[in-house]
């Protein structure tokens, strides 16, 4: 499938054109617009278990929606934050992707939860990634831009969890604690994930996370004090 990705990094928006019978599958809630002649269906895809796996764990929407052609036309999207899009072929590989970052893909493409890394007493964030496999094309998203990374064999890189977009099926990644008891507490980071390569890494150059540590404490009190 064409695929035009506009306004980068900060307010992407990825318009993907269809040949008559050609579809595309998204997110419920990423679509932008659509012309005319395009037909939806929304279906919880891979079943129930699947559909409740990604939506409990992986933080995706239960429902997906595909988008077919019946005459040639074209389907945009965008997420829900303000940030960056890429384009990643799929060719009989793996790519994990960070809960949220999953935008759109081919319908031939396979979708699942896969866990990575639970939550810990010292950290707030858990790593519950989506597994891509197949042959096609996906669309990711991110907050903020995405920076892409090159590890070579055995080469390690440390990244917050919170700054992960996605990374090949080639690389091995452990999720842990940083430093000792004292820079875990105090540090002001949560879990990191060492990666080693061969492989890529993706990460988003802005933090949910530490965007909503930095915003709760503005928020007015609920007891109605000022």
């Amino acid at each position: 499938m064409d695929y035009e990705i506009e306004y980068r990094p900060s307010f992407a928006l990825v318009t993907v054109s269809l040949e008559q019978g050609e579809s595309v599958r998204s997110e419920a809630g990423a679509m932008v617009s659509y012309s005319d002649g395009i037909e939806i269906e929304t279906a919880a895809r891979g079943g129930l278990f699947g559909s409740l796996k990604r939506s409990v764990l992986g933080g995706e929407s239960f429902f997906q929606n595909t988008f077919t052609a019946t005459v040639p036309g074209e389907v945009s999207f965008a997420p829900p934050l303000p940030g960056d899009i890429i384009a990643h072929e799929l060719d009989r590989e793996v790519l994990y992707v960070q809960s949220g970052s999953y935008l759109a893909s081919d319908v031939d493409l396979e979708l699942d939860t896969s866990f990575g890394g639970a939550k810990t007493f010292f950290g707030s964030e858990g790593l519950f990634l989506l597994k891509l496999e197949g042959v096609g094309e996906a669309f990711l998203s991110s907050y903020g831009a995405i920076h892409e990374v090159e590890l070579g064999e055995d080469e390690k890189y440390t990244v917050d969890t919170g700054h992960i977009v996605a990374f090949d099926g080639s690389t091995n990644f452990n999720v842990e604690r940083v430093g000792g008891l004292k820079s875990t507490l105090f540090s002001g980071e949560g879990l990191v994930c060492t990666f080693r390569g061969p492989g890529t890494i993706w990460l988003q150059s802005r933090s949910m996370d530490a965007f909503l540590s930095w915003l709760i404490p503005q928020l007015p009190s609920t007891n109605g004090t000022q």
